[in-house]
């Protein structure tokens, strides 16, 4: 599993210039199955997506094609990590 967090290096404005067509790249990867969660962080900073890609490679050519990415409006930050432990009803993230 993946953590991204996308730091915006442009100001809102510009963001939302993008908003729409990441919103429509968000959906295609879900229902690829890749992300299991995102939204935007709470300072409107940036945002963070989970990422159940098994490889790194692969989710970075996943990640090359978003949007915020190809317009230069956001860096990209990735960890990858095991969930060892989780909530009741979230089993699935240890898989």
């Amino acid at each position: 599993m993946f953590t991204v967090s996308l730091t915006y290096t442009f100001g809102l404005a510009e963001v939302d210039t993008y908003l729409d067509a990441h919103v429509v790249y968000l959906q295609l990867e879900y229902a690829h199955g890749h992300f299991i969660a995102s939204g935007r962080k709470v300072t409107r900073t940036g945002r963070i997506i989970l990422s159940c890609v098994e490889k790194r490679d692969e989710l970075n050519k996943i990640l090359a094609e978003n949007p915020f990415n190809k317009a230069g409006i956001a860096k990209c930050g990735v960890a990858e990590f095991v969930p060892s432990i989780v909530a009741k009803g979230f089993e699935i993230l240890q898989q």
